[in-house]
């Protein structure tokens, strides 16, 4: 009779642990930390220089690390939270829009 307790005890237990999504960490809903203005992205910067493009995304996001990236210059695959990169062409101007990461 006991055996046929845990038994049924175990299944229940399985069945909770399947339909109780697993606990996120806290910070999960605020993924861009504390320098986060809500925006990601800036589009409306593409065909304007560097400077003001890095001028305006410093004006949004206060204390924002933005690096300038010429054409064809290699970059690495890491996300940073505090970070906007800045591809510009040849002439100096936006080429895509500034996102964070």
């Amino acid at each position: 009779m006991a055996e046929k307790e845990e038994i049924v005890k175990s299944s229940q237990e399985e069945e909770t642990a399947q339909s109780t999504p697993p606990l996120l960490p806290r910070t999960c809903g605020n993924l861009l930390g504390p320098i986060s203005t809500g925006r990601r992205t800036w589009p409306d910067l593409v065909g304007v220089t560097a400077e003001e493009a890095e001028r305006k995304i410093k004006e949004d996001m206060a204390g924002a690390e933005v690096q300038v990236v010429p054409p064809d210059c290699f970059i690495t695959m890491d996300f940073k939270v505090g970070r906007v990169r800045l591809f510009i062409d040849s002439s100096g101007k936006v080429a895509k829009p500034p996102i964070i990461g």
